[in-house]
């Protein structure tokens, strides 16, 4: 554990890790490698690529991972590339003033309060928590602990347990997996889950103060998009980095795969009722992406169309389905059914 706070405190709290850097340097490669033609037009036609962060640390140096394996994979890239610009606004906003209410959500609303402290004081965590602290210390000093106590330490026990994979470059040979029982590690990850579900995800029914906020980034996904269909725009490509308190809410607006279901307040989320796994959302280095084609649209007086495909996590990933891809089982969709579904245009 001292390895691993030593290798913590050296890189810099909240810094991107080693391998959180490669991590965006491979995706970056396997961007290129699925868009060949894009990157080739770009250095082509010396269109600009635009990069916005969040103006945080950790957000400039994935920024700068990103395309610095970019321009490496592609070196007629050099000088296309922008300097990162930052954009609170745009992908900080959980923290901007806008959202006071959600900041005050999160300091004190009562509802919320009240599920997370329940779900806490399921037995199952007393259980997972005295399991690990009896496997752990003598017995006498494990008598000597509270119950609050054990749950304090072994939560924090599973944050550095949680977190050790990601710093293996700076501690490595670190592994606490041997301190925590997995059916243990699997409770204290659903309390992990369900804190994420209720301040950044679907949380309740009928309230939408955890996502709500994220519409200024799908806003701008189909105003470059539009700009791109119109021609009104210089830029090749628009890469953004962000953070989780970001990307969950995007994922509830998009009605991505685990983020559309809320929890009505007599049921509350557990794993048995609902699809929500942080893991899956949210991964490290979690990314979405829109690809904007153009090519025939088959009607009459309009030569020129333009689909969108949108990756999660790289992967092919159909939106909403109340918006109708150009086939079935196809995850391509003109832009102007997307504008229609999410209530943007009237219908193609």
């Amino acid at each position: 554990m001292q390895r691993l706070l030593d290798a913590a405190t050296a890189l810099g709290w909240g810094n991107l890790s080693a391998r959180g850097a490669e991590e965006h340097r491979d995706t970056a490669r396997r961007l290129e490698q699925r868009l060949p033609g894009l990157f080739d037009a770009i250095a082509a036609d010396h269109r600009p690529i635009a990069v916005e962060t969040s103006g945080q640390a950790r957000a400039v140096a994935s920024a700068n991972a990103f395309t610095g394996a970019l321009v490496a994979g592609d070196p007629a890239l050099a000088g296309l590339v922008g300097a990162p610009v930052t954009d609170k606004d745009l992908l900080y906003f959980h923290k901007q003033p806008q959202n006071a209410d959600y900041r005050a959500y999160l300091a004190g609303d009562p509802d919320l309060a009240a599920v997370l402290a329940s779900i806490d004081a399921e037995p199952r965590t007393a259980e997972a928590a005295r399991h690990t602290v009896t496997r752990l210390f003598r017995a006498d000093f494990a008598a000597g602990l509270t119950g609050d106590e054990q749950v304090s330490f072994a939560r924090a026990l599973y944050q550095l347990y949680s977190a050790a994979p990601d710093l293996r470059a700076e501690a490595p040979g670190v592994d606490l997996d041997p301190f925590l029982a997995p059916p243990d590690a699997q409770w204290f990850g659903y309390l992990d889950d369900a804190e994420e579900f209720y301040q950044k995800g679907p949380g309740f029914s009928g309230r939408t103060i955890t996502y709500a906020m994220a519409q200024v980034l799908l806003d701008d996904l189909f105003a470059r998009a539009e700009a791109a269909a119109a021609g009104t725009t210089a830029d090749g490509a628009v890469l953004r980095f962000t953070h989780a308190e970001e990307i969950e809410p995007l994922a509830v607006l998009l009605g991505l795969p685990g983020s559309t279901e809320p929890a009505p307040a007599a049921d509350p989320y557990a794993y048995r009722n609902n699809p929500w796994r942080g893991e899956r959302v949210a991964p490290m280095a979690a990314n979405v992406q829109w690809d904007v084609f153009a090519g025939p649209s088959g009607r009459p007086g309009e030569p020129v169309g333009h689909l969108v495909r949108m990756l999660y996590n790289e992967r092919e990933t159909a939106f909403p389905s109340t918006c109708v891809p150009v086939s079935v089982g196809s995850h391509y969709y003109e832009l102007k059914e997307l504008e229609r579904c999410f209530g943007r245009g009237p219908a193609a």
